[in-house]
């Protein structure tokens, strides 16, 4: 199946209705107070051609950061009051952390916004990657940007479930390992939910 076909089943899946995702989704013994305040954010499902297939650009984020130091993420971050969506801010910050030309970016649609254990709301904005382009990594932000096969990570039987100890509980989460980079926590859940709505 080339990419745009690919892509196609994506924006298929995107019609589908969906409930948010959560850190504690796994974890059913977690109460969140109803009246909790969250920090939107976005983050860039960004769908690029390498290699002649489809593959989902991620980055390792920079060990010095105060959320999620050192672990594989989506370019994105908090929203600014300057964008004018979630959109916007995931197209921006794809700029900065990966000097990704939000011109050459084609927005397919948005997933249901996942809650991390940091107190974000990150909504995932599922796009096409259009235009070649040259990575220019923040260095204060990512330690690397590479790609993973969209295929690899849309099939439900790759991802696994672990578990470590985080506040003195034992907390589990979703894991998607590709070759020497692990795929865990917000991403793999964010991605485990696009898998959920479609196999390619």
């Amino acid at each position: 199946m080339n990419t745009r076909d690919q892509i196609k089943k994506l924006c298929e899946a995107l019609t589908q209705d969906g409930r948010p995702s959560s850190d504690f989704d796994l974890n059913s013994d977690v109460e969140l107070p109803p009246n909790r305040t969250l920090r939107k954010a976005a983050v860039l499902v960004g769908i690029a051609t390498y290699r002649g297939q489809a593959e989902i650009i991620l980055t390792k984020r920079a060990s010095s950061l105060k959320h999620h130091p050192g672990q594989i993420a989506f370019p994105g971050g908090k929203q600014d009051k300057t964008d004018t969506d979630l959109a916007q801010t995931a197209l921006r910050e794809s700029w900065e952390e990966i000097g990704l030309p939000p011109e050459g970016v084609k927005i397919l649609g948005q997933l249901p916004p996942h809650e991390t254990v940091t107190g974000f709301s990150v909504t995932p904005v599922l796009a096409h990657i259009e235009a070649p382009f040259s990575i220019i990594r923040e260095p204060g932000e990512v330690d690397e940007v590479f790609s993973v096969p969209l295929h690899h990570l849309m099939v439900t039987q790759n991802y696994g479930i672990q578990y470590r100890f985080w506040r003195g509980a034992r907390r589990k989460y979703y894991t998607v390992p590709y070759g020497p980079y692990y795929i865990w926590g917000a991403t793999a859940r964010m991605l485990r939910a696009l898998a959920d709505r479609v196999e390619i």
